[in-house]
């Protein structure tokens, strides 16, 4: 689940962007995880999906954050983050190497974290579960930038090089783009679309996928990605 910037920018922006100096990507660490939980929570809570997810919006925001812990401090320990050192933009990445084991006391804390919501987290957790590859790979779980100016460099800046981070695995990289804005931003990265998918609430997810080494930012690749939906229906 992502969160990228909007495509109503004005076109100037691009032109002013590549005069403007972008934050050095640092790993992130476990003091990081509040950060980076508030960087996720903001466009989650105001999004379709989160706001599916809790209705009531006195407690959406609350409910998100707790869940969201959990699966940062997760990718933590079974993956990796990224930051923007000003800390505007998030990566979040988990590796899904084999059967990648639920965080520790999962059920107990997300029963604890969503309350009546449980079902609705469950049955967002079995969709997503549904469509993703199962051949080893990279998992961009998160993906979020900031609102502000040159959030669009800030973004290609972080996906870049978290991208070639993860390319060193020599394993492809998975990634749900949840708007159009976000599906072409990963394609200008080198991820392919495979069929969308519609989520509970109604919001049409992009399942992407990318082959490692294979692309740099405005270059064709030298062979086609092959999406792993289209490898097995076509064996």
């Amino acid at each position: 689940m992502t969160a990228t910037p909007s495509t109503r920018t004005p076109p100037t922006i691009s032109n002013q962007e590549n005069f403007v100096h972008t934050p050095p990507v640092r790993r992130a660490r476990w003091q990081d995880i509040p950060d980076i939980v508030d960087l996720v929570v903001g466009p989650f809570a105001g999004s379709a999906v989160g706001a599916w997810l809790v209705p009531d919006e006195r407690h959406r925001r609350h409910v998100l954050t707790a869940v969201i812990r959990v699966w940062i401090e997760h990718a933590l320990l079974c993956g990796e983050a990224y930051l923007l050192q000003d800390q505007s933009a998030a990566a979040v990445w988990l590796h899904r190497y084999g059967l990648v084991p639920a965080p520790t006391e999962y059920g107990e804390r997300l029963a604890v974290a969503c309350g009546d919501y449980l079902d609705r987290f469950l049955h967002l957790d079995d969709v997503l579960d549904t469509h993703r590859p199962a051949d080893p790979h990279n998992h961009l779980a998160f993906f979020t930038v900031a609102p502000n100016p040159h959030r669009i460099r800030r973004a290609a800046t972080l996906l870049a090089m978290s991208n070639a981070r993860m390319g060193q695995a020599l394993l492809p990289a998975y990634t749900e783009a949840t708007t159009v804005a976000e599906r072409d931003l990963y394609a200008r990265h080198g991820y392919v679309a495979d069929q969308p998918f519609p989520l509970p609430d109604g919001t049409t997810a992009y399942p992407m996928w990318r082959r490692p080494g294979r692309w740099r930012v405005g270059h064709r690749s030298l062979t086609p990605a092959v999406c792993p939906y289209r490898a097995a229906s076509a064996a």
